[in-house]
């Protein structure tokens, strides 16, 4: 066994002249058991097998010797052997860590010094609520001959896409690529649910979609090796209309390795899942816990194969070959050349629009030779400007995913959203007007409320052409109507973080809400409704501009007990903790149910590598912060005291609003680092438990160690609640410190 970890074998991929290295790494542990012995298989640079031979042997070499298995060898490594062997042993061993927005910003940055007059906008709101759309009308894109940014009813965008409207010169992007590993990961969840089904005796077809369509909605390997199907994919009406309509790759060699795929799969599960049926069978009488346990042993049998592993690369290589397609530019690639990031400008929108549309794209005739599930993060530059207008407006629009289809209204926020609020001017909250307003839209409103962001909120209320009825047959009648929708959703909120939160968003909802119809089109003033919709937009611009102005704060201060403070943030703590408690399974609450076993693992595994902080729904980082954040914004709304006498409503409004702003950025910086930094060994632990009872010990892990471990809930004297609560208590101190109020 140790032989086989340690030996290094030459290789070379179907389809591809150029040869690689494949072995089993000594100290690296392997993704799926988490011991030594990781699959590693790189590019050796070379056409010439000769050439690869040498570089193999080097490898060997370096294998057979324990003394270099150390990164504090690589300077004696380097004066022994060829610098692509060093680096093929030793990359992972020192990661290749870079920022996706630094990476942007350092190419393409924002127009923020002091003395600018741009607004950064962010854009919020339901999937299919219509922001996107918003955004064509925003930078002046035609809906019918440049289809920028892709729309569509169901989610659209996948990644941040940011916007720099200039007055003139060149268009100018970078896009920042999602890690290699985090796509072969969402890879090997689809393969894995692939051959489950497979198994089970689904269609060809059902068998393909699960391969093709990620369970997250987020990675659609649809898009990038097309959308096959295998009885009439030589007939399909996509392969209809012009080559720029469908795509410029030859499809053929992809169709063949997706159709060898599933038939490999279904071979490779029918090796492992009969004997491990009949074994389960025999030990376990529980139904239910017999299917998670299946699944889960035959999820780690499968990544464990080396069969499921070629394969895994097969697709690698043959998702690596769409970045060929790029019409030069400048492409940054990772030391194991997977891409980092691509530049590019041109003088000619046509041109420029139809090169990004690669990474933006939903276009289904084009499903084949998109980039756009890869994409990370895109930012642009240029002179975009609308086209119902003269003026040209300083923006900066970021549009991020959409929010989905939460039923909650009290829903956390991605933190890569609460991230963001503090370096925004504005955030336009969208919503379709056609309809009651959506829990993620709520759940929008609470965050911004907690986080004393009302200030920044303009409402923008789509599809308003579409608002009719007898009962209200005029604009005015159907913006009361609109409006009127909306005051559950605000005395629910008032209820729930205080009469100044509700306070705060009803006058934003009177003074600064947009009611856009039309906005699919291309906006002529040829209608009432048309006229409407570009006075409607016109008056939005000049809100945005106008929203940095805010008022001074009064000169008096609330004066707070601390003790309130440590009851607020323990309350937090409870709720947290029993929301947590139920996804788990470990005990139950109203309205949480259990989450699958396969979600808290790929949670546990996105936290344990670094990539991010949630997974379909699951956000233990922003939970926590939102937990804290509206307990602490409760305990602001009311102090013991005023320093010089009690000021008005509006005054009190604004100085809660600042200090609860101040406060919730740097409550997040303390929740990233006791959930995330500090718990990053404690996440891959949780990940790599395998066999029975693991899906159990994974849940009491996370509910514990790790979270509990972040946020205690002990009540005696404890060195790590005292840590935790002195960290929460020192955020609003120092908060309180800086804008003159007293914390006793």
């Amino acid at each position: 066994m140790a032989e086989r970890i340690h030996k290094a074998a030459l290789s070379q991929s179907q389809g591809r002249e150029g040869w690689s290295v494949i072995f089993r790494h000594p100290v690296l542990l392997d993704r799926t058991t988490g011991k030594p012995g990781r699959r590693v298989r790189r590019g050796l640079g070379t056409k010439d097998q000769k050439a690869g031979g040498r570089l193999v042997a080097e490898l060997n070499e370096l294998l057979a010797d324990k003394e270099f298995w150390e990164p504090s060898s690589i300077p004696r490594a380097m004066a022994r052997f060829n610098p692509l062997v060093v680096d093929i042993f030793y990359h992972d061993m020192v990661p290749d860590i870079f920022n996706a927005y630094n990476i942007r910003d350092a190419a393409l940055a924002f127009p923020l010094s002091s003395d600018s007059d741009y607004r950064q906008v962010l854009l919020l709101g339901s999937t299919g609520g219509g922001k996107t759309t918003l955004v064509r009308q925003l930078i002046g894109s035609d809906p019918e001959s440049e289809r920028f940014p892709s729309t569509s009813t169901a989610r659209t965008t996948m990644a941040d896409m940011e916007i720099v409207l200039t007055a003139n010169g060149p268009f100018r992007t970078v896009v920042t690529f999602l890690p290699g590993n985090e796509v072969r990961d969402y890879l090997e969840e689809s393969m894995s649910l692939t051959a489950l089904a497979a198994y089970d005796g689904e269609s060809e077809r059902a068998v393909l979609d699960r391969l093709l369509h990620h369970v997250s909605q987020r990675f659609r390997l649809s898009y990038v090796l097309g959308a096959v199907d295998f009885e009439d994919a030589d007939n399909d009406e996509l392969s209809e209309g012009s080559p720029a309509e469908r795509g410029d790759y030859d499809l053929t060699e992809t169709r063949q390795l997706l159709r060898s795929t599933v038939k490999r799969l279904r071979q490779i599960a029918q090796d492992h899942a009969p004997g491990l049926r009949k074994e389960l069978d025999e030990a376990e009488s529980d139904e239910i816990v017999r299917e998670e346990l299946f699944e889960d042993s035959f999820d780690s049998l499968l990544r464990g194969d080396d069969r499921f592993q070629i394969l895994v690369e097969d697709l690698m290589d043959e998702i690596q070959r769409r970045f060929d397609l790029l019409p030069g530019g400048d492409l940054a690639k990772t030391k194991q050349g997977w891409p980092r990031s691509w530049a590019y400008e041109s003088e000619d929108r046509e041109t420029f629009l139809t090169v990004i549309s690669r990474f933006t794209s939903n276009y289904a005739r084009r499903f084949g030779s998109l980039l756009t599930p890869l994409v990370s993060g895109i930012r642009i530059a240029g002179p975009f400007s609308p086209k119902w207008t003269d003026r040209q407006p300083k923006l900066v629009l970021v549009d991020g995913e959409g929010l989905g289809h939460t039923p909650d209204p009290a829903a956390s926020l991605p933190t890569a959203v609460t991230a963001r609020f503090d370096h925004i001017d504005a955030v336009l909250l969208v919503d379709n007007a056609t309809q009651p307003m959506q829990a993620a839209t709520v759940a929008a409103m609470r965050n911004l409320a907690s986080s004393g962001q009302t200030d920044k909120l303009i409402f923008c209320f789509t599809h308003f052409d579409a608002v009719t009825g007898d009962n209200i047959p005029t604009f005015r009648l159907k913006q009361q109507h609109v409006l009127a929708s909306a005051d559950s959703a605000l005395i629910s909120i008032g209820e729930q973080l205080g009469s100044f939160a509700e306070r705060g968003l009803r006058q934003r909802l009177r003074s600064a809400s947009f009611f856009l119809g039309d906005l699919h089109r291309t906006l002529i003033p040829a209608t009432t409704s048309e006229k409407r919709t570009i006075e409607q937009l016109q008056q939005l611009l000049r809100a945005v501009e106008k929203i940095v102005d805010r008022p001074g704060l009064a000169e008096s201060r609330p004066v707070y007990d601390r003790m309130n403070l440590v009851l607020a943030a323990r309350q937090a703590a409870e709720e947290f903790h029993s929301g947590w408690q139920a996804r788990m399974g470990l005990k139950a609450k109203s309205g949480v149910t259990r989450v699958h076993w396969r979600i808290t693992r790929a949670l546990a595994r996105r936290l344990g590598e670094g990539w991010g902080d949630e997974y379909l729904g699951l956000n233990p980082l922003a939970d926590l912060h939102k937990a804290m954040q509206e307990s602490i914004y409760r305990f602001m709304q009311n102090p013991l005291s005023w320093t010089r006498g009690v000021p008005s409503d509006d005054e009190k409004q604004r100085i809660f609003s600042k200090f609860a702003e101040d406060v919730s950025v740097n409550l997040l910086l303390v929740v990233t680092r006791r959930m995330a930094e500090e718990a990053i060994q404690q996440w891959r632990q949780a990940f790599y438990l395998s066999g029975k009872g693991s899906t159990f010990r994974r849940a009491k892990m996370i509910a514990g160690p790790i979270l509990e471990g972040a946020a205690p809930l002990a009540y005696a004297p404890d060195p790590e609640s005292s840590k935790f609560l002195n960290g929460i208590i020192d955020v609003v101190r120092k908060a309180a410190e800086r804008n003159k109020i007293v914390l006793h």
